[in-house]
């Protein structure tokens, strides 16, 4: 018998805004759209009832996204970084610091694909960054396939917190 994959990794702060962002759509966006498509349905001619048409359009916006949402909690499977057995290599959660060629560094934190922020510097899973020092250990060399060339990173400092 085949054993169910395993799905996509998340971190707890990750799955947590996941299940933030459900709440708030089904607890107050869903319910306060709700009222105002009933008012606006109760005013008559709903062909051009601006109210009417809009609140049935963001409604339909929302339970798409509760439904994406809902999925993505389903097949997340949540890990926890600090419990990484091997914390002297990169793996999934591991808060990395890498320096190029010009010891330019760069901090990033390997994270869920459905978390990742390149601006906070949490890179995803999946990312040719992710993909390059996943297994790492401090002073391997990476090369990274990035848009602009390839790169090649030094593996400086790994922790996970």
């Amino acid at each position: 018998m085949a054993s169910k994959p395993l799905g996509p990794p998340i971190t707890p702060p990750g799955m947590a805004a996941l299940k933030a962002r459900y709440d708030h759509l089904l607890g107050k966006e869903r319910p306060e759209i709700v009222e105002i498509v009933s008012w606006a349905a109760g005013n008559g001619d709903r062909s051009e009832n601006g109210d009417y048409l809009y609140g049935r359009k963001r409604m339909r916006e929302i339970d798409r996204e509760l439904a994406y949402l809902s999925g993505r909690m389903k097949a997340c499977r949540v890990v926890d970084p600090s419990q990484q057995p091997d914390k002297a290599r990169v793996f999934f959660g591991a808060k990395v610091e890498l320096a190029d060629e010009d010891d330019e560094r760069m901090h990033v934190q390997i994270v869920g694909d459905d978390e990742q922020d390149a601006g906070c510097g949490k890179v995803g899973w999946s990312s040719p960054i992710a993909k390059a020092v996943k297994g790492a250990s401090i002073g391997d060399c990476r090369k990274v396939k990035l848009p602009g060339g390839v790169k090649e990173w030094e593996v400086m400092a790994i922790s996970y917190d």
